[in-house]
């Protein structure tokens, strides 16, 4: 039997963002796009209680979808606060998962490694990023586990905005979950 949806950890995060990550005004995305929001949820991510709500949450919803991996992480930084609260939350909730972070370019010294941390060709992972707005940062965190031999199951947010995003991913071929989206914030159609 399945453990229920943690409907009172959602809230809390739901909550956490509204005041820690979501600003109104007039902001340029790193996608180039404008838009009336914007969520640094990094603001929320590494905060203490950021880091519990999305570390059960996370793990919660990657078991729910049926995801069986050994890693999780994404491209740096955005994706490394959320892989490392799952990772801290397995190992009250095993089993163990762990935590890598994709570099945007190749280190030019030591191994000179892309992906960092604990990650091994052939391992199963979850991508996993801040917000989704093109999917374009986890598209190339997916392109980077691929091309070093491993596979890539599903790509989990913290947020999706909504604008397109969660498709462009699941066209490229991964099932995508978030843990909130831009309705659950109140922002939809601003």
């Amino acid at each position: 039997m399945r453990e229920p949806f943690p409907s009172e950890l959602h809230q809390a995060l739901v909550e956490l963002l509204k005041q820690r990550s979501v600003s109104l005004g007039s902001f340029t995305l790193a996608s180039g796009r404008t838009s009336s929001f914007y969520i640094d949820a990094r603001r929320t991510t590494m905060s203490a209680r950021g880091m519990e709500l999305v570390g059960r949450l996370g793990l919660w919803t990657i078991r729910d979808a049926g995801w069986e991996v050994s890693v999780v992480g994404g491209l740096t930084m955005g994706a490394d606060p959320v892989a490392l609260a799952i990772a801290a939350a397995s190992r009250l909730f095993p089993p163990v998962i762990d935590a890598f972070s994709v570099r945007k370019q190749v280190k030019e010294h030591g191994a000179g490694r892309r992906i960092e941390g604990c990650y091994a060709p052939g391992d199963r992972a979850v991508i996993v990023e801040d917000v989704i707005t093109t999917g374009q940062s986890a598209l190339r965190a997916a392109r980077a586990v691929a091309e070093s031999g491993g596979t890539v199951v599903g790509v989990l947010a913290v947020v999706d905005r909504q604008e397109g995003g969660r498709e462009a991913i699941e066209q490229a071929g991964y099932p995508v979950r978030a843990l909130v989206t831009a309705r659950d914030l109140g922002l939809a159609g601003q």
